[in-house]
């Protein structure tokens, strides 16, 4: 079915349900499967207030239908305006990863102050007769304030875990909230609570650990440090944010380690390992809690009453809000983005539509008034949201850039102190796994080599959610105050008298006494970070080449390896005398050199306490053989094991082919097909160059980009002449969908004809999206390399079943088009994108 067709909205009645139940889709409200008797119980930590009672029934009494389902909807800043919020009377509002002030990476503090500032007013102002009632406004601040430029970043949570420190994890609580609170942000998506079971899951490194008690005792830790203690003065006040238990439930035990896909384990699985930390967070205090895009067995979590409300709300006894994921409600089936009682009706009180909140209020109006949804279920869930916003005292604050900490924004955002616990952090995670003949610590007074990819690269060790939603495309420069770890190492070397030089290839002038190698996975978030196997940039031994090169010359190598995840490694543990699991450790990179180095005298200035919170794997097959290294496994200084040679078959065998590549260097991935398709639809391949269609319509040519013929130039000598790449079997987009990833053309523009240019993907015969590349490319500057992204849905919307995808890539164009391709691949790294057809 074509994207562009509308599908059935939810209708609670018996022949719907029927319908449903006959096709195998599971029921919203069917609670046959779970046993709410069987669940832990969770005591929710707040007496009864009748004041607070009287000010929400006061204030309910006062508001329209209108106004109250205005409060159930949460809006992207870059799809709402403060004069949308005035009219609409929205309850929150939030900053997606891409989604910055005026559309600007590089935002600062007083940016994020006056944006705040606008919502604040526009939700206060009662000129129109509206009730004044203060937004929320949600961010993903999920390892330290990491949107905001200049913000201490801490090390990701699957580093965290292995620091096995709780009062560590309260106190980066507490910084995180100080700084997203500085900047007029009140509202933190995290901590996240998932035990992630299967590490191909792209959001691994999101979750502490693989073990639920280890879940368990930092959910406390996190909760209470971003609210601060139920009790105490502390809690809710200025200097705090609300925290939100994410994502409910198992998003860490699905299927294949699938993103949004099906947690497929019995009930007694799913209540003691992945439900683990949300008794410990509600008896914290937390007050929000958000659903996960993922299922149980086949049910959307989105639209699951009896997990949300019979469980959650109460067996655990959790009287907070329950909030959607970005658009998550529009999996449910029978749902849209814009439209979805069931999620309303199954317990969800405020739904994430940040890009579809203006249809999705529309609709849930008419259903409110219609009785779709139940009056009752609209005043409890407006109820939940306004005790929440008077819990956090935000109708009595004040404008956001008026508070105290907002006042002394410059003093508490990446401050030193917070600095100085992120570096503690990065010193507590680090994990060895390997220090054959005692190479580590090294001695600071000799000559050090630090090399690889990720030596001098501060994008590199923070990974994903930094700056933007995947952490791709920044430099150093975007990371004022923080220090890569080859600085940290060069800075503490050259203070001990020895000598230090960072040559990512390899190379050096003078013979090193050491190298350390510092390498590890690209950026990624959700989507784009799920992986197949275990294998690590499969097909590209460059590291391990580097690793062996260096060896091979008579130099001790200590490999450092930057990860959000244990991966098989066993070459390049083999290969190095000593390996360093460091993780993504954030901005604070001189605290593997304060582990790594020894004091100027000689001793041990800190050894190594990481212990793995993730089993480590002996083959690059999942769940095949025993760990290599199992839960809990770290060697400090004072340990003499020797790890002996490990086995170097990894268990993998066949083709890896990638779902997010298409064509790099000029050439189609493998495997994935590159063609020419001349005017009148005859074909032929593109693997060799140069190449012309047989009726001469389209020509290419090899060209030099960054390398020797890395790119490809395209002449179009005749109408509707096509480029296309093929998928040897379909792909599903369809959840890359769901979000910011765009189609991402490196692209150099020569000369374009009258003739629209366009890009597609297509979906079998007779099932195709076009975008229009026309006006972008007209105003791209003439022979000028630069990344122009399409986003997916925007090819959803054209046609494209994202379901089915054989041909992601297909380019159209007309007579006189002279255009060069270097990469075509998924991703959110772009120069230019190209805006939706309205």
């Amino acid at each position: 079915m074509r994207a562009s067709v509308r599908r059935l909205r939810c209708v609670p009645t018996v022949l719907a349900v029927a319908l449903a139940c006959t096709v195998g889709v599971a029921c919203a409200d069917d609670a046959s499967t779970v046993h709410p008797d069987s669940w832990p119980r969770a005591t929710w930590p707040f007496p009864k207030d009748a004041v607070l009672e009287q000010r929400v029934a006061a204030l309910m009494a006062k508001m329209t239908v209108e106004e109250k389902v205005g409060q159930l909807i949460q809006a992207d800043i870059l799809s709402v305006t403060p004069d949308d919020v005035r009219k609409y009377r929205l309850g929150a509002i939030l900053a997606g990863g891409n989604s910055k002030p005026n559309g600007q990476l590089t935002a600062t503090v007083a940016q994020w102050q006056a944006l705040s500032d606008a919502f604040y007013r526009a939700s206060m102002d009662t000129s129109s007769g509206h009730q004044a009632i203060p937004l929320l406004f949600g961010i993903d601040a999920v390892h330290g304030h990491n949107n905001a430029v200049g913000a201490t970043l801490f090390p990701q949570n699957s580093a965290l875990g292995s620091a096995h420190d709780p009062e560590l994890i309260r106190q980066i609580g507490e910084a995180t909230a100080a700084e997203t609170r500085a900047t007029g942000i009140n509202w933190s998506f995290a901590p996240t609570l998932a035990v992630p079971q299967d590490v191909r899951w792209g959001r691994s490194y999101e979750g502490y650990s693989q073990d639920p008690k280890l879940v368990a005792q930092y959910a406390t830790a996190m909760v209470e440090g971003l609210q601060g203690k139920v009790g105490t003065p502390q809690f809710l006040d200025g200097a705090h944010v609300l925290a939100s238990a994410k994502h409910f439930i198992a998003d860490g035990g699905t299927k294949n380690g699938k993103d949004q896909g099906d947690a497929q384990v019995s009930e007694a699985t799913l209540r003691e390992i992945h439900a683990a930390g949300y008794p410990p967070a509600i008896d914290a205090g937390v007050q929000t809690v958000m659903a996960s895009f993922s299922s149980w067995n086949g049910t959307k979590m989105s639209g699951n009453k009896a997990l949300i409300t019979d469980v959650l709300k109460q067996r655990m006894d959790f009287q907070g809000l329950v909030v959607g994921d970005w658009n998550s409600h529009g999996q449910v089936p029978g749902c849209a983005n814009d439209d979805c009682p069931a999620s309303f009706n199954a317990g969800l009180d405020m739904l994430m539509a940040p890009d579809s909140w203006r249809g999705l209020y529309e609709h849930t109006l008419a259903e409110v008034k219609s009785g779709v949804i139940p009056q009752a279920r609209l005043d409890d869930a407006v109820a939940r949201i306004l005790r929440v916003k008077f819990r956090a005292g935000l109708f009595d604050q004040g404008a956001p850039s008026t508070q105290p900490i907002a006042q002394k924004a410059a003093d508490v955002v990446g401050s030193p102190a917070h600095r100085a616990i992120a570096r503690r952090a990065v010193r507590e995670s680090l994990v060895l796994l390997k220090n054959n003949g005692g190479v580590l610590p090294l001695d600071p007074r000799k000559h050090i080599l630090i090399a690889g990819d990720g030596a001098d690269n501060i994008s590199r060790q923070s990974g994903g959610w930094t700056l933007n939603w995947q952490g791709t495309g920044l430099k150093n420069e975007n990371f004022p105050g923080a220090q890569s770890i080859g600085a940290g190492f060069v800075e503490q070397v050259k203070a001990a008298g020895g000598s230090a030089e960072i040559e990512t290839d390899g190379h050096f002038t003078t013979k090193p006494d050491v190298a350390v190698v510092v390498f590890g996975e690209d950026p990624y978030a959700e989507f784009q970070g799920d992986i197949p196997n275990l294998l690590f940039h499969p097909g590209d031994d460059h590291e391990l080449e580097l690793i062996r090169r260096l060896r091979g010359q008579g130099i001790p190598v200590v490999a450092v390896f930057l990860s959000g995840r244990p991966l098989w490694m066993n070459r390049e543990i083999n290969a190095a005398d000593a390996f360093v699991a460091a993780w993504l450790p954030g901005s604070e990179g001189g605290g593997v050199a304060d582990v790594l180095l020894r004091k100027r005298d000689g001793s041990i200035g800190n050894d190594v306490h990481g212990k793995l919170a993730y089993a480590w794997p002996s083959t690059a097959v999942v769940g095949q053989g025993k760990p290599q290294f199992a839960l809990g496994y770290g060697l400090t200084y004072a340990d003499h094991a020797q790890v002996t040679k490990l086995s170097e078959t990894s268990g993998i065998s066949g083709e890896q082919i990638p779902v997010g590549n298409y064509l790099d260097r000029g050439k189609a991935v493998h495997g994935y097909t590159f063609t020419l398709i001349g005017a009148r639809g005859a074909s032929i391949t593109g693997d060799v160059s140069p190449a012309t269609t047989t009726d001469g319509a389209l020509h290419m040519a090899a060209l030099d980009y960054k390398a020797q013929e890395d790119a490809r130039r395209f002449t179009w000598a005749a109408d509707n002449a096509q480029l296309a790449i093929h998928a040897r079997a379909p792909l599903d987009l369809d959840r890359e969908t769901n979000g910011d990833v765009l189609l991402v053309t490196t692209l150099r523009v020569d000369a374009l004809p009258t003739q629209d240019v366009w890009v597609g993907m297509a979906c079998g015969a007779h099932c195709q999206g076009h975008v229009s590349l026309g006006k972008t490319l007209a105003t791209l500057p003439r022979g000028q390399w630069t990344r122009v992204g399409v986003p997916l849905k925007c090819l959803r919307t054209a046609g494209a079943d994202m379901h089915h995808i054989d041909q992601p890539f297909a380019w159209g164009a007309g007579k006189g088009t002279d255009i060069a391709i270097a990469r075509v691949a998924l991703g959110t790294d772009v120069d230019q994108v190209v805006e939706c057809a309205k």
